[in-house]
């Protein structure tokens, strides 16, 4: 008998330290306001000084809001200070990279300095425009508090729990593929008796940081995006199928209740179908101000994101390839299949980065062409004159309005991108592996350092 009273208490005990653990894990998941939602992703990019404020609690009521800070701008010019040191460390050090200990030639070398500028200029470029142009990334946010509003007033309400667990789930998957990248890099290098110098590693840790970062924050805001069209779109569904089922003077006398999908709770349909087409419209065109304005914050980070990711597609292709068909003599203390790994691994990370963007701006622009489909299925539906003109006000509003992302406007980031890169990819392929073949000095890969022939050019001609 005592023994099972000591059981019990231990399980009442058990069950009591248990509560507050699932209290605070429910916490951490769960959210209930759009600043709240987006607390964890804006208090890591303000401590990487990518943003110049951060969500803080207002009151006891729990009311969240934006909280600008000098700290911010004096953390995003300290970063920018030590990755300049770090780089110039780097380059004086005959130009070191984690690419240049385990492959060295001419080309190799010219790769290498392509990257660290364009590496140094992305992550100065990122920084910059996400700071300097801060009041775009406010306006957007406030943007999407007004739709929210005018969709609590259609009767939906937002589930802003998915958007808190996706943006865990955004950014601790891109903290674990860099990290796991990075680990195993170094590892390889210091298991072959290399040390890297500290300049390069954080060189080679920040740039793929901020990179995560920019994309995570690009995910959620397109995440956000998609969510609000895919509420515009079940709302008229909604309407559609009330019509389908009893005329419109039912719809205007009698309460629906319906769930719409995983993005909200219900919608509560008690106004006139021209009062909601009117809210429909007004909260589309919200939206589309939205992603407006979240392309012009974002336009320059993924215009660098982008260029930097095809240029180390591009080399690390043809150093693998060099090394496959056998047409490099390189002299090194790695093994081919090392050597093989680290350059797919990099190249397949940075693939992940533009699919990762390419696919968050596909699926809002697809939701928004559903849009059209839906509100011409309605003009077929309708027979009163007034939700005719309402609905045909929308249609002309549908062909101005349009959610496109681009790259500072030189092209767009959807699915075709995927042609184009692949295109200019086999290219400079094809380029890089025909100047090997051709080249007089194809046994290239005896450590040839290209900084000491410069400086014996240099020396001869004075």
């Amino acid at each position: 008998m005592d023994t099972e009273k000591d059981i019990g208490v231990e399980i009442e005990l058990n069950t009591v330290l248990q509560h507050p653990l699932r209290r605070r894990v429910r916490r951490l998941l769960s959210a209930k306001q759009l600043y709240e939602c987006l607390r964890p992703l804006f208090c890591v990019t303000y401590l990487y000084g990518l943003t110049s404020f951060y969500i803080s609690c207002q009151d006891a009521s729990g009311q969240r809001d934006i909280k600008k800070s000098w700290f911010a701008y004096f953390n995003g010019i300290v970063h920018i200070v030590l990755y300049s040191v770090c780089y110039i460390l780097t380059i004086n050090n005959n130009c070191e990279s984690v690419a240049s200990y385990f492959f060295r030639s001419r080309i190799t070398y010219f790769g290498d300095l392509m990257q660290i500028v364009s590496g140094f200029i992305g992550v100065t470029v990122i920084y910059l425009t996400a700071i300097i142009p801060k009041h775009r990334l406010e306006q957007c946010l406030q943007k999407f508090h007004t739709m929210d509003v005018q969709l609590h007033s259609v009767g939906i309400k937002i589930m802003y729990s998915k958007v808190l667990r996706y943006s865990y789930a955004v950014m601790i998957s891109m903290f674990v593929v860099n990290f796991g990248f990075s680990w195993g890099t170094f590892g390889v290098l210091y298991s072959s008796d290399v040390t890297p110098t500290l300049a390069l590693h954080f060189t080679f840790m920040i740039q793929h940081t901020v990179i995560a970062m920019a994309i995570a924050m690009f995910s959620c805001f397109t995440y956000l995006v998609e969510m609000r069209l895919v509420m515009v779109n079940k709302v008229l569904k909604n309407l559609a199928h009330q019509w389908d089922t009893r005329s419109i003077k039912a719809v205007q006398k009698q309460r629906s209740l319906q769930c719409l999908d995983s993005f909200s709770m219900y919608t509560i349909v008690t106004k006139d179908p021209v009062e909601i087409i009117q809210e429909s419209m007004e909260i589309h065109q919200l939206i589309c101000e939205a992603a407006a304005t979240a392309n012009k914050y974002f336009t320059y980070q993924l215009l660098t994101i982008i260029s930097i990711a095809f240029l180390i597609i591009v080399f690390d292709a043809y150093y693998v390839l060099e090394t496959l068909l056998g047409k490099s003599k390189r002299e090194s203390k790695f093994k081919t299949v090392e050597f093989v790994t680290f350059f797919s691994c990099q190249m397949i990370l940075y693939l992940i980065a533009i699919i990762s963007i390419v696919e968050g701006s596909n699926r809002a622009i697809k939701k928004s062409e559903k849009t059209g489909g839906i509100v011409h299925s309605l003009l077929n539906k309708t027979k009163s004159p007034e939700v005719r003109d309402k609905l045909q006000q929308f249609s002309m509003q549908l062909m101005h309005l349009k959610i496109n992302f681009t790259a500072a406007g030189l092209f767009n980031i959807d699915r075709t991108l995927y042609f184009t890169i692949s295109g200019a990819l086999t290219t400079y392929l094809i380029i890089l592996l025909q100047f090997t073949s051709n080249s007089p000095s194809n046994e290239s890969g005896n450590g040839f350092d290209c900084c000491e022939a410069y400086h014996n050019m240099t020396n001869r001609t004075i």
